[in-house]
């Protein structure tokens, strides 16, 4: 496995938001990073060029090495909002069942925009996220 590219970085979060082209995407991508920056009570940080993340904690895989990965974030796709949770979607189906208009990957969820979506169930979802993986990888 090779290193991991997806590192915390020192660029500035507003001004990679600032930069998001689509309007809609923009302004979703600042209620996201007002909701994440709330119900974690962490400061936003960039982890490569393009995801905002939120806490961070440490994951050693089977080949020994260990990478550090936020606790929960996103990523204001040119596709859609790509929101990062990783405790996988198998523990919150009632809540994605609630969510509104999504589709999932194995811990990602894609939004085309925060308007589809009942954002009292988000702020729900990213909460049990962060409490899940915080117990999961306490410090």
């Amino acid at each position: 496995m090779s290193d991991l590219k997806t590192r915390p970085t020192d660029a500035s979060v507003e001004a990679f938001i600032d930069a998001v082209d689509h309007p809609r995407r923009r302004e979703d991508a600042h209620i996201l990073l007002d909701l994440m920056r709330r119900v974690t009570g962490e400061k936003p940080v960039m982890w490569g060029p393009a995801i905002v993340g939120f806490g961070r904690y440490s994951y050693r895989y089977a080949s020994g090495k260990e990478y550090d990965w936020p606790i929960v974030g996103f990523s204001p796709r040119k596709q859609n909002l790509s929101i990062y949770i990783l405790i996988g979607f198998g523990e919150c189906e009632d809540l994605l069942f609630r969510l509104g208009k999504h589709k999932t990957g194995k811990s990602c969820l894609y939004i085309n925009k925060l308007a589809d979506v009942d954002m009292d169930v988000l702020e729900t979802l990213v909460r049990t996220t962060v409490a899940e993986m915080k117990r999961r990888y306490p410090d």
